[in-house]
């Protein structure tokens, strides 16, 4: 099993903005294609566990590596969620 770097596992957030060129539609679509990337990480934790214990040739490490991956993603996931939150209710806060 590769291990990946993290930057990976981001929707392009690191880049620069006057790197490319960005539109409304891509910024759109960021934030749901983060959620695909987490659902398909914590999928793939699954299907890594369920093949160990079916003794399909994978190992103990790569099962928790998947794991903790997934785990790890939804962790910023739920972060990035929580700041938006907060950030909706200071705007509620400041504009009332």
């Amino acid at each position: 099993m590769q291990i990946e770097s993290i930057s990976s596992a981001l929707p392009n957030l690191l880049r620069p903005a006057a790197a490319e060129k960005k539109t409304g539609v891509e910024f759109e679509n960021v934030f749901s294609d983060f959620i695909g990337e987490v659902n398909k990480s914590q999928l793939d934790a699954n299907q890594l566990t369920e093949d160990f214990l079916g003794g399909n040739g994978v190992e103990l490490h790569e099962v928790m590596i998947a794991g903790e991956k997934a785990k790890t993603s939804f962790d910023l996931l739920m972060e990035i969620r929580n700041k938006a939150i907060d950030m909706y209710k200071e705007l509620s806060r400041m504009s009332a």
